[in-house]
């Protein structure tokens, strides 16, 4: 408001009130200051009180643990379970939400593939899991980004993850023979990944034009008899089906593969807990790069696809054309929540592989590159028979008619031989490509 009018001249703002810009010249505008948010807890170390060595959550204790003398505390977090609390998309929730990890960390950020991780606050350089880059730099970890409200903790130990590494690798007559060496198992590291989690109500609507079967009888001239034949019906229908969506998982980061991460799950939403320092002690945690709405989108997209599968299979028909659908999400909430997983990443004649492990079940995952001269041995091996049967057959044709059996035995072997020459060659492609 202007000062200029003399019933103003003494006028003074709230003392909670501050100025801000104004679009009209001459005039002074004022706003609610901001509150500051409140600092609840500090950063805190983890150091065992007995000897002044490094303590880590250790999964078989369930709890803090010096691996020095043996000391060990109980976390307090409480289980929470899919009761965990959702928030919804305000602006006033995300103002509210703590920021930070609340425990003294650095930051382990990867130069080759950009991976930002937090890391105890005595971790010394290493190795990034992600890419195997030695490219790596420590440095302060900032406290501005959203800290996570729930997480499972590692329930499965280092040794039974790697024993399950050797023998899932060990798998496979077409991959090399010492993939399976402690080199790669030992590059495993626990790492909290970041994920959100959705929860929303959904109604879809739908129309689309849906045909029915129906039989009938015609004479055919050509016969000169009656016959039957199915012709479809078309009439435009509409419909509607609602949709819960519960607890849709969206990763965090874009330096895991979906592929294999969706392969590790089912992760058991009902071991959630509330977060607590205390379990990321001695352990890595990766911080986000997908930001909340980036990742809603991308929730919204599997959300709708889901709608869409629902209203097709609410259509009585496979017959149908010129379908529309309309959804409308009611009720959105989210959390950001760490999942625990094991990871390394290794190198095999110049290509970066990645492997993983659920650190709740132990279910394994990865990528596994191919001996390629195996399978190419093999598919030779398949499509031999044919192409020998062919060629014997071919002279055999000229001089008479007995040649045509080869030349179909062949024919049969070949096409034979194919069939299984794709899919050794699929699946080949397949366990290297995540």
């Amino acid at each position: 408001m202007s000062l200029s009018h003399p019933n103003l001249a003494n006028w003074r703002p709230p003392e909670d009130y501050q100025p801000v810009s104004s679009q009209v010249e001459g005039v002074s505008v004022y706003a609610p200051a901001p509150k500051e948010k409140p600092h609840t807890d500090l950063p805190v170390t983890y150091a065992c009180p007995n000897c002044g060595a490094s303590t880590r959550f250790d999964v078989a204790a369930g709890g803090v643990a010096c691996e020095h003398c043996g000391y060990t505390t109980a976390v307090h977090s409480e289980r929470v379970g899919r009761r965990a609390a959702e928030f919804e998309f305000t602006l006033e929730t995300l103002s509210l939400a703590q920021q930070g990890w609340g425990l003294a960390r650095r930051e382990l950020h990867c130069d080759h593939c950009g991976a930002v991780l937090a890391v105890p606050e005595n971790a010394m350089t290493a190795t990034c899991p992600f890419c195997a880059s030695n490219k790596v730099n420590l440095r302060a970890a900032p406290a501005e980004q959203l800290r996570p409200g729930f997480l499972i903790a590692f329930n499965v130990q280092m040794d039974t993850i790697r024993r399950r590494a050797a023998e899932w690798l060990a798998k496979g007559w077409f991959h090399p023979s010492d993939l399976a060496s402690a080199v790669v198992v030992d590059r495993f590291n626990g790492v909290y990944l970041p994920f959100w989690t959705f929860d929303s109500a959904i109604t879809a609507r739908w129309s689309a034009e849906v045909g029915y079967e129906r039989t009938e009888r015609y004479y055919d001239a050509g016969s000169k008899d009656w016959k039957t034949r199915v012709v479809i019906d078309w009439r435009h229908e509409t419909g509607q089906v609602d949709l819960s969506i519960d607890d849709l998982l969206v990763s965090g980061t874009t330096h895991a593969s979906r592929a294999i991460l969706e392969r590790l799950n089912p992760f058991q939403l009902n071991d959630l807990q509330t977060y607590t320092p205390d379990c990321l002690a001695g352990w890595q945690a990766l911080t986000y790069d997908v930001t909340l709405p980036a990742a809603w989108e991308q929730g919204k997209a599997v959300i709708r696809e889901q709608a869409r599968e629902a209203c097709y299979a609410d259509i009585p028909t496979q017959h149908v054309r010129n379908f529309k659908m309309t959804a409308d999400l009611a009720d959105e909430t989210w959390r950001y929540i760490l999942l625990p997983v094991y990871l390394a990443a290794y190198q095999y004649q110049g290509k970066v592989y990645q492997l993983m492990a659920n650190g709740q079940t132990g279910t394994i995952a990865g990528q596994k590159p191919v001996a390629w001269w195996k399978v190419w041995l093999a598919i030779a091996a398949l499509l031999a028979p044919g192409v020998l049967l062919g060629l014997i057959g071919l002279p055999l044709l000229a001089v008479g008619g007995v040649g045509l059996v080869p030349l179909v035995i062949g024919a049969v072997a070949l096409v034979a031989g194919g069939v299984f020459s794709y899919q050794i060659y699929r699946k080949a492609v397949e366990s290297e490509a995540a």
